[in-house]
């Protein structure tokens, strides 16, 4: 699709920048290459986007260069697709992808896989190279995708506020006796009126009860004045999420979802300002648990309280590393994008979630989005 947004994609120049990490990474740790799948490190990466399937498609990436590897029919159609230049390798149906794979390698190759291939495909190697010579890349991909540049931070920053505004244009069509697959299926021609890729990547609408479930529930609703409104979603920019949630009413609130609405956004807060340069992770989760227990909520996740960790990471994948939950040591930098999202949930009654995003600069925390502003106003 065309693209008219005023914030630029992601270029091929910044593709090479972190092609070029990869390899760097690859030959200081002795490894003779790394297998990218179908998966969102080969879009990260090459720039090459591909959805998976039983056929392995992907990148064999060396300390010294690139090769694509698809199958013999899928060929020219990876020609048309835009990606970094590399030499591309077919397999045909009644070949192994695994034994092509290994032919590109030096005797007793060590290989580093992408964590998000399918098993079937490790399997394969295995058999073609021998396990041993397998190794988890992971951590190595992972590391090389924390750290959002600029031009990430300005994608996710554009698509939050695109769907902030989504959410303000389904908090005015919300009425009595709307369902709530009516309000989905508005929020997804809303994102595409505002030009994301595909429409919602996904959305949750929740009436009542049913916003105590964290994910929502299977049927549909219809909204009921005094009802509390729960809304998640998001969509995609060059690739990019966004993910907001609102939780509000719109009649005047009761005097218990009043108090509980403000121990979450209190809880929210929290996590904002302990996030900074060289925290640990897991002490924001601590920080929101912290405010729960103060109001007799919890502990640990135990309910009425915060079932679920407290935030995850952001970017090509809508959730990613870092993830903001007990026990984690990542140290945050300068650069992390991540949601801060503690949960109250109220069994058989109601949840609320407040749901906006941070990036961490070299001073500290920056919003994506602004807060709520209170229990009948969803918006800043």
């Amino acid at each position: 699709m065309s693209w008219s947004h005023p914030v630029p994609k992601i270029t091929d120049e910044e593709r090479w920048q972190r092609l070029r990490r990869l390899q760097a990474a690859l030959e200081q740790k002795g490894l003779d290459g790394i297998l990218l799948g179908a998966t969102e490190s080969l879009r990260y990466f090459t720039g090459l986007v591909w959805h998976p399937s039983e056929r392995l498609l992907g990148a064999l990436v060396t300390p010294s260069g690139i090769s694509y590897i698809a199958p013999g029919f899928e060929q020219s159609r990876v020609e048309t697709l835009p990606r970094l230049p590399g030499e591309i390798v077919v397999w045909q149906e009644d070949e192994a992808s695994a034994a092509l794979v290994a032919s590109f390698l030096p005797r007793d190759a060590t290989l580093a896989l992408d964590d998000a291939l399918p098993l079937f495909v490790y399997h394969q190697l295995a058999a073609a190279l021998g396990a041993g010579r397998l190794v988890d890349g992971g951590r190595l991909i992972r590391d090389l995708r924390l750290v959002k540049s600029a031009a990430e931070i300005d994608l996710i920053r554009y698509a939050m506020n695109l769907t902030l505004e989504v959410h303000r244009r389904a908090h005015a069509f919300i009425r009595p006796g709307v369902r709530a697959s009516e309000v989905v299926r508005y929020i997804d021609e809303q994102h595409r009126a505002l030009g994301a890729e595909g429409g919602s990547s996904f959305c949750i609408v929740s009436f009542g009860l049913a916003t105590s479930l964290p994910h929502g529930t299977d049927g549909d609703q219809v909204y009921a004045p005094g009802d509390v409104v729960l809304v998640d979603t998001g969509c995609r920019l060059d690739g990019y999420h966004s993910d907001l949630t609102r939780t509000y009413v719109l009649d005047a609130p009761t005097r218990e979802f009043a108090d509980a609405w403000a121990i979450e956004r209190e809880a929210q807060q929290a996590v904002f300002d302990a996030a900074r340069p060289g925290a640990a992770c897991g002490s924001l989760d601590d920080a929101a648990r912290a405010v729960l227990v103060k109001h007799g909520l919890g502990p640990d996740y135990v309910l009425p309280g915060l079932p679920h960790r407290a935030g995850h990471g952001l970017g090509l994948e809508i959730h990613e590393e870092p993830y903001v939950v007990r026990g984690n040591a990542t140290v945050l930098k300068a650069g992390m994008c991540f949601s801060n999202e503690p949960m109250i949930v109220f069994p058989d009654r109601f949840g609320i979630r407040l749901e906006d995003h941070i990036h961490m600069t070299e001073t500290g925390p920056e919003w994506f989005t602004q807060p709520a502003k209170g229990p009948t106003e969803p918006f800043a």
